[in-house]
């Protein structure tokens, strides 16, 4: 019995760190394996429901608690955090695609630091990256476009003005906007003066979602095509020379698979 007591204090004793998983854009297969593990060993699960599907709670234990924290408050999701933490359960924070990118996980792990509570994170799939697998494009391109840029418009959270859309579209590299369906017609507007207002674009709403549309449009187009498609909210606008649609010959090979090139890895076997 002594044996069996001191086992059971050295379990209570037992303190893991809360970890941030990426569940990814929606498909519940598109998340880590290592995200997959963190959920199917945990004991409290707050998920944001108001963009994570509840398929993605399928890796989830049967006696797993699971909370949706879009009702919820920030206090009430650290003291959910911090008190299952100091019970010594297993307590995952699942946020939609990867909790670095518009997450508002850092004031989460402020508060945690605060309490003195470890925590970890484990990286998802971003919407961005799962639109360009579904349209088959690659952002940065040999010679055309070496930049990516992820930013959103101004709206309940300000940005920057140093990061206004007008200055980062400025610069023509390849364009993801999210979280601003809301302000499409000034999009649209600035759009118009950056790339042009023929440039081709793309709306990607609920990407990998089972309702996923994803529409080619023009920038003059931009607005009558997201009201048309009666889109308001959880899409992306992407833009730049990636998403054109230009033919493949008129990229220029990459340097890597060059057989003219020689690299760390391979020599030369062609003519230069």
């Amino acid at each position: 019995m002594k044996t069996n007591t001191t086992e059971s204090g050295a379990r209570a004793a037992i303190r893991f760190p809360v970890l941030f998983v990426g569940a990814g854009p929606g498909d519940p297969d598109l998340i880590t394996v290592k995200g997959q593990w963190a959920l199917s060993n945990a004991d409290l699960v707050i998920y944001a429901g108001s963009l994570v599907p509840d398929a993605l709670l399928k890796w989830t234990r049967e006696k797993a608690e699971v909370r949706n924290s879009a009702g919820l408050s920030l206090p009430q999701i650290l003291d959910a955090m911090i008190r299952a933490h100091d019970a010594g359960k297993r307590v995952v924070r699942l946020h939609t695609g990867d909790p670095s990118l518009y997450g508002a996980i850092h004031e989460q792990m402020a508060g945690l630091r605060k309490a003195g509570v470890p925590y970890g994170v484990i990286p998802g799939v971003s919407a961005a990256f799962a639109a360009a697998a579904a349209l088959g494009i690659e952002f940065t391109l040999p010679e055309i476009t070496q930049t990516l840029i992820l930013t959103r418009m101004a709206g309940k959270t300000p940005v920057p003005q140093n990061e206004s859309l007008e200055k980062l579209a400025a610069h023509g590299a390849s364009l993801v906007i999210y979280l601003s369906m809301g302000h499409i017609q000034e999009m649209q507007r600035i759009l118009s003066e950056t790339y042009g207002a023929s440039a081709p674009c793309v709306i990607a709403y609920r990407v990998s979602h089972p309702d996923q549309r994803i529409i080619r449009t023009t920038v003059s187009e931009l607005q009558e095509a997201a009201f048309a498609a009666g889109i308001d909210r959880q899409a992306l606008v992407l833009i730049g020379k990636a998403v054109d649609g230009m033919a493949d010959g008129d990229i220029p090979a990459s340097r890597l698979y060059d057989e003219t090139f020689t690299h760390g890895f391979r020599k030369a076997c062609g003519p230069p």
